[in-house]
């Protein structure tokens, strides 16, 4: 590896840390090589993404004739609850989340599930690729906070699992 190839992958390491140690959810960078160097940097933190998934969860609640009448009831005091329960599992992207591999199939998983470290929960799609979004532990799904088909923006609840 050359040293511009080296201090390069140094630096993206150093953003990626710098965007795991603050709220920021995106920093892009601009580098121009020639007689003036030039690095031109921009930052952005998305609004809390709680606040915006509340409504939308509520009603996927109240569209979905699956049998979940038992968690629709208590939604408002549980509408905070998705960002400080230790199980929530949160968008790592945005994107298009998808709860089956293709239409018209089974989902992935249902509330009340067992499920595996590493088995894939749902599919999120980002720019035409679709990324399987895994059990980061074993346990059982209590809860899904997304529509198949619904947009979520990065860190936005997706599941528990307990």
């Amino acid at each position: 590896m050359s040293k511009n190839t080296e201090d390069d992958v140094a630096f993206i390491r150093a953003l990626a840390q710098v965007l795991r140690d603050s709220d920021l959810t995106e920093i892009e960078v601009e580098r121009e090589y020639g007689e003036d160097d030039e690095l031109k940097v921009r930052l952005s933190r998305a609004a809390p993404q709680v606040v915006h998934m509340a409504a939308p969860q509520q009603v996927a609640y109240a569209a979905d004739p699956a049998p979940r009448p038992a968690p629709a009831a208590p939604a408002p005091a549980a509408a905070a609850e998705p960002a400080t329960h230790p199980g929530t599992i949160a968008s790592p992207m945005v994107g298009t989340a998808y709860l089956s591999g293709e239409p018209g199939a089974a989902p992935f998983v249902q509330v009340g599930d067992t499920v595996s470290e590493g088995q894939t929960l749902l599919i999120i799609e980002a720019m035409k690729t679709m990324n399987q979004i895994p059990a980061p532990r074993a346990g059982k799904v209590l809860r899904i906070m997304v529509a198949n088909a619904e947009p979520v923006e990065f860190g936005a609840p997706l599941m528990v699992v307990e």
